[in-house]
């Protein structure tokens, strides 16, 4: 993973104009974290499958006008944050608006699956920022947990911090509450 710091006094707008005008490798995912550009390449093929197998999940869940997107940035410039998460579930309504990213504040779902190079940006720093702009539900799929490959469902946002409402290691269920009231048995996750 790379990563471009922002210039001293650079304010968001430069930043996001910055992420939007540079020409970054195809393929790679650019995000945002704490003001700084990072550029990773693409995901694992099975962080890819754990995403498909809990979108088709998903898909079964939603209401006819949400939908379940992988490629969608999400802002969130209190935090100095553009982030692109694994899945996103938000209404599609939102999604009307012209431009490259959205609120970060219209999701009502977001999952991160780690990767090894970032994990501690999915574990901390998008925790919080998720949880400062307030999104409902974060799935963190830890594929590289320290003490072996674990999911955490995190709700109840204040300020920036989340209270874990579940966690289980892979190989059992988790529940997402209303609105999705849906298991996701994670023994089809490969680890």
């Amino acid at each position: 993973m790379s990563a471009l710091a922002a210039e001293p006094g650079q304010g968001w707008d430069d930043l996001v104009r910055l992420w939007h005008e540079m020409d970054w490798p195809e393929g790679c995912k650019v995000e945002i974290i704490e003001g700084i550009i990072t550029v990773a390449p693409s995901p694992a093929n099975q962080h890819n499958g754990i995403a498909n197998k809990l979108q088709r999940r998903l898909y079964q869940a939603i209401p006819e006008d949400w939908g379940v997107y992988q490629t969608q940035a999400v802002a969130i410039p209190t935090r100095s944050g553009m982030y692109i998460p694994d899945l996103l579930v938000t209404p599609e309504v939102v999604l009307n608006e012209p431009g490259h990213y959205i609120p970060a504040t219209a999701a009502e779902l977001v999952v991160e699956t780690t990767s090894q190079s970032n994990a501690n940006h999915d574990r901390i720093s998008k925790a919080a920022g998720y949880a400062t702009a307030g999104v409902p539900l974060y799935l963190l799929i830890d594929r590289w947990a320290p003490g072996g490959p674990t999911v955490t469902l995190f709700g109840e946002p204040r300020s920036d911090v989340y209270r874990v409402l579940r966690a289980v290691k892979f190989g059992e269920e988790i529940h997402l509450p209303d609105p999705f009231d849906l298991s996701i048995d994670t023994s089809t996750f490969p680890i």
